[in-house]
């Protein structure tokens, strides 16, 4: 799968690529929203990525409305992650996630199959994707907490 290309836009309106915001490191992407109630995964989130950024991991926020949970504006977004769960890893602009309309990013992402071997839309905020650096991505459900022991496991796996 070739993410790297894909024009994506930070929560703080700056254009950039996938690839370009990556950098090539291991990325967990995750579609957010504040008021989830699996909102609390952000604590988790900002864990891994403050505990594997070192050796090369990121996640990738993306707000989405999809499921009519998220704040509506990008300040709004950013001041409540910042200022509740202290996220320091980026974030992409509230997005759609399904449909026709989605993501560039999501198109691509909704392909990839679950280990169940599900794929298609996303199912609620907190569909989890691990990103490799050569484009191979995991899918993990919404429930599947970012601390699993089998998501640890798969991050951990791809770093040196």
């Amino acid at each position: 799968m070739q993410l790297d290309d894909i024009p994506v836009r930070t929560l703080r309106g700056q254009d950039t690529t996938f690839g370009a915001l990556t950098e090539g490191r291991v990325a967990l992407v995750v579609n957010v929203a504040s008021r989830c109630g699996l909102a609390p995964q952000y604590e988790q989130l900002e864990a891994l990525h403050s505990a594997y950024g070192p050796r090369g991991f990121t996640v990738v926020g993306v707000p989405s409305n999809q499921f009519l949970q998220e704040l509506g504006s990008a300040e709004a977004i950013e001041e409540y992650c910042s200022t509740t769960w202290g996220t320091t890893f980026p974030m992409l602009e509230k997005a759609k996630v399904n449909g026709r309309h989605a993501h560039p990013l999501y198109a691509e992402l909704t392909q990839v199959p679950d280990d169940d071997g599900k794929a298609g839309r996303i199912t609620w905020n907190f569909e989890k994707f691990l990103v490799a650096p050569d484009g191979r991505a995991r899918r993990f459900r919404p429930r599947t907490l970012p601390d699993a022991p089998e998501v640890v496991q798969a991050i951990e796996s791809l770093l040196p």
